[in-house]
């Protein structure tokens, strides 16, 4: 421990220099996890659609109409909030969808910060949904 002491007190500057590096690494890490904390990837995203969780998408009727995830609710932004409170079943997750990933991404982060929790959405969206073929439905082939 005198050792420590001792090299400490004859490098300060050595000492400070590593503890900002060290508090700037972990300060970019923090407001990157923050950031993209609602985000899964595809794979991720099979897996909670395949434990049961409610898929909302968050496109307007006609792209919505043009193709979606099996079993996924067409459900403007606005009401979304309303829609979540109402269905607030506990353990229940709640994936959300776009096209590119970014307004479900922002969403995702918005209602965790309010305090919804087992909300996410898939990094990338629907765009990244088809780059890895996975299925779509359309409404002229489901009805």
């Amino acid at each position: 421990m005198q050792e420590i002491v001792e090299f400490t007190s004859a490098n300060p500057w050595l000492v400070s220099g590593l503890l900002a590096s060290g508090l700037a690494v972990l300060f970019y890490e923090l407001r990157l996890k923050a950031r993209n904390i609602g985000s899964v990837s595809t794979p991720v995203a099979v897996q909670l659609i395949n434990k049961g969780c409610r898929i909302v998408d968050l496109r307007d009727a006609e792209k919505f109409a043009a193709g979606h995830i099996v079993d996924s609710r067409n459900v403007p932004e606005a009401e979304l909030a309303d829609s979540l409170a109402k269905q607030k079943k506990p353990g229940k997750s709640t994936l959300l969808v776009c096209d590119s990933g970014d307004r479900s991404g922002e969403l995702a982060g918005r209602l965790r910060k309010e305090g919804v929790d087992n909300i996410y959405s898939i990094a990338g969206g629907l765009d990244a949904w088809r780059r890895d073929n996975l299925p779509l439905i359309s409404d002229s082939a489901s009805g």
